[in-house]
């Protein structure tokens, strides 16, 4: 059997809390808490939720952007979490970021060719004239000209803008992609082309992508497999097809039931989700969902649902589906 290339094991973040001069820490923000997955080689994980679910936050761990507070990330064997500053500064050679505001990713100051070159200067690939080629050649890849490597962020549209991101993440042919919300901030038709450019990248230079939205369209088009997080957790894990046409759990349902649909004659019951999202620096007890949950029992207020497969690459985190409570009751 084939090992995945990433996995992810019980991973927590929890942000202090700190009040009064001393800055005494009087609590946390669980911002990721107790999440598991794995990534396959060549395949694309999704990973959906509201603002604020800690999807974000778990892709800035893998890249130990952020430091977890438990949990290891396990890639290509090596936990991450365990790694020195200067052994994950070349672990990054193999795991690059794209961000969301691609303006904001991009420094004003530097040149485009510089901007791309930089990579490649930290991890000491290469001489000037192999650094020049290069970036002409992966300006070309994504989809601009060699010429536009001396211009500025700011003389770029915002799709071109994500072309030099993901460029700028490629120059040191790495084997995973961690894209957050990459196309959020860029109109729809502008969307497409990146989601599609993305897509043929990942066939011709074999990349594996995680990639984080909260457009469940999208994630639709790009995922092989889906992960649902609602505050901090992950509650449903599946192939794309199968968590699209057959969500289990009710927060999942609730999603995917406000999707729309471009057909006028189409009709789907929608699953409204009442009350808002508890603040994730006093979560409920039991199952976070149940406090907006439709099909809660006594069980979903005091006993935390465990992530468990129900059929084959099907996971959810809900007693509806638990075997040992239904067998229980």
């Amino acid at each position: 059997m084939i090992e995945p290339l990433l996995k992810v094991n019980n991973l927590k973040k929890y942000f202090p809390i700190r009040k009064g001069v001393l800055g005494r820490e009087h609590g946390s923000v669980k911002a990721v808490d107790d999440v598991s997955f794995y990534v396959n080689e060549g395949e694309t994980l999704g990973i959906v939720g509201e603002s604020g679910c800690g999807k974000s936050t778990t892709g800035r761990m893998i890249m130990r952007l952020l430091d977890p507070t438990e949990g290891s990330i396990e890639f290509e064997g090596k936990d991450l979490a365990k790694l020195s500053n200067a052994e994950m500064r070349n672990a990054r050679r193999e795991i690059q970021m794209v961000f969301q505001d691609p303006y904001a990713s991009l420094n004003p100051r530097h040149s485009i060719r510089k901007i791309l070159e930089e990579p490649l200067i930290v991890h000491g690939l290469g001489d000037a004239k192999e650094r020049s080629r290069r970036v002409n050649e992966l300006l070309e890849i994504v989809g601009l000209s060699s010429y536009h490597a001396k211009r500025y962020p700011h003389q770029f549209s915002g799709g071109q803008r994500q072309r030099v991101g993901i460029a700028r993440a490629l120059m040191t042919n790495p084997k995973l992609i961690i894209a957050d919300e990459p196309v959020s901030a860029l109109d729809v038709s502008i969307q497409a082309q990146v989601l599609n450019l993305m897509q043929d990248l990942q066939k011709d230079l074999k990349l594996t992508y995680i990639f984080i939205a909260h457009d469940l369209g999208v994630v639709r088009h790009i995922s092989d497999r889906v992960g649902v997080m609602y505050l901090g957790k992950m509650v449903e894990l599946a192939e794309s097809e199968q968590l699209y046409n057959n969500p289990l759990h009710p927060y999942a349902k609730g999603l995917l039931s406000a999707v729309p649909v471009p057909d006028p004659d189409f009709k789907r019951e929608q699953i409204l989700l009442t009350g808002d999202i508890p603040s994730p620096s006093n979560p409920p007890t039991g199952c976070t969902f149940h406090t907006r949950c439709p099909f809660k029992t006594d069980i979903c207020k005091t006993v935390v649902p465990k992530l468990v497969e129900v059929e084959k690459g099907h996971s959810v985190a809900c007693h509806l589906y638990d075997e040992q409570f239904n067998n229980d009751i």
